[in-house]
């Protein structure tokens, strides 16, 4: 499952721990020959590629919601609020949390070439459903339904598939393929744009519909597990007993807080930035064009520095700190927008509100497994990812609607929204601090 091998991949070993391992051709079990040693090495790198195609192509495309939500807005949906249209995205996330525990326990078993397959006829299949929708409801199914579903099976095997295949160069592999998420999020809200401009909506969205499938077809020809299918039985109860653990719980209760407003300026930030401009050719409308882009590029930098640097202040310090910076940038630098008249001052706010928020929220994102890992058995690992990740879709789910309702029709339509974000973010970062301070009450030490 793939919450397990996060662990592995969060755990410290150091060269020499590796080396051994490597040597003796053990498994973690140090009763079989760890299979990746009869690949060649080529293969397993091939493997990253596929993974890091497949993210590029999925999460890269859900991370860019924005720009949809931006244009159906001002043209398909105009005519229903933007809490309504954000439930497509908010679908979307629930579909792709959600379907985590189920499909990480089908890789266990099947390996991933079932789902991956699955996956790309399913995700493919509902962008080019997109480019065919004429009402709300065939959006919520198309684009919320089927397309979160997609993510989902197409985000967690290859994943888990790199992490089989290496144990040396685990953590580099496992981040060359993650790094493909933000790449797509990088690219997708720039190229749909642009495209929706420059050939219409439809064509836009066939065009990366076809581009994903070229990206999937590679994944699902080049991924493959290095590890046996299990026959370990689904137990409920590997799932329940964790909430009674005090420190997992209060984990839980912080993500699912944060989990709330996390996602709401991926949501809105670029019909926020047109909303602040003065129409078509303003300075805000080219920058909405890149705001997303640009969230995502900080969001980069923060799966890479926070969780290096957490190996030298601590992880449950480093996520606190990114948690609550997460909140405070939102009151700090997103909020005084609706107040700045002159267009320049806007601008360098908001795109610097969105490298900050994008860097602190991915390095949350980043370290969160990592946490989960340092407070639980390691045969508890797996099943308490899984739970966290089901539970907090539902707070994901609502966080975009919910601040979709606090949009006000005023100069200051935003505001609401924003203290709902910062709100529950700093809130949730509380619980995160709890946590750290139930591991050990001391200040000012490594945990």
């Amino acid at each position: 499952m793939i919450p397990l091998l996060n662990f592995a991949h969060a755990q410290h070993r150091n060269h020499s721990e590796l080396e051994s391992q490597a040597s003796s051709h053990l498994s973690l079990s140090g009763k079989q020959k760890h299979p990746a040693l009869d690949i060649p090495i080529w293969r397993r790198w091939l493997v990253v590629l596929g993974a890091f195609l497949a993210l590029f192509c999925t999460f890269g495309q859900l991370t860019s919601f924005g720009t949809y939500l931006s244009w159906y807005k001002q043209n398909q949906l105009s005519s229903y609020s933007s809490s309504t249209i954000s439930w497509i995205g908010s679908l979307q996330l629930w579909m792709f949390f959600f379907s985590g525990a189920a499909v990480g326990w089908y890789f266990d078993h099947h390996g991933p070439r079932p789902l991956l397959v699955t996956g790309a006829v399913i995700y493919t299949s509902s962008i080019i459903m997109i480019s065919f929708c004429k009402s709300y409801y065939q959006y919520l199914l198309a684009q919320g339904v089927l397309f979160g579903l997609g993510v989902g099976l197409m985000f967690y095997p290859p994943i888990s598939s790199v992490a089989t295949h290496f144990s040396e160069y685990r953590a580099t592999a496992l981040g060359i393929a993650a790094a493909g998420s933000s790449a797509g999020g990088i690219v997708f809200p720039i190229m749909l744009r642009r495209l929706f401009l420059h050939v219409g909506f439809p064509y836009a969205v066939r065009i990366s519909g076809f581009l994903s499938l070229l990206c999937c077809g590679i994944s699902a020809l080049t991924i493959t597990s290095a590890r046996p299918p299990s026959s370990t039985r689904f137990k409920l109860e590997d799932y329940t007993s964790s909430l009674k653990n005090i420190k997992y719980l209060l984990l839980l209760s912080g993500s699912a807080l944060i989990s709330l407003g996390l996602y709401v300026p991926f949501f809105y930030i670029p019909q926020f930035v047109q909303a602040r401009g003065y129409g078509a050719g303003s300075p805000e409308d080219h920058v909405s064009t890149y705001i997303l882009a640009i969230m995502n590029f900080g969001g980069l930098l923060g799966r890479i520095v926070p969780a290096a640097l957490s190996d030298h202040v601590g992880r449950f310090n480093m996520i606190f700190l990114c948690a609550l910076f997460s909140g405070v940038s939102c009151m700090a630098l997103w909020l005084p927008t609706s107040f700045v008249s002159t267009p320049g001052g806007r601008i360098a706010l908001e795109i610097t509100f969105a490298l900050s928020f994008g860097f602190f929220s991915g390095g949350f994102i980043a370290l969160i497994n990592v946490c989960i890992a340092e407070i639980s058995e390691t045969e508890k690992v797996g099943s308490r990812i899984g739970l966290l990740y089901c539970l907090v879709s539902f707070p994901s789910m609502a966080g975009g609607p919910l601040a979709g309702r606090l949009l006000g029709s005023h100069s200051h339509a935003y505001v609401g929204m924003i203290l709902f974000t910062g709100a529950t973010t700093i809130t949730g970062s509380l619980f995160i601090l709890w946590t750290r301070l139930r591991v050990d009450s001391r200040l000012f030490v490594r945990v």
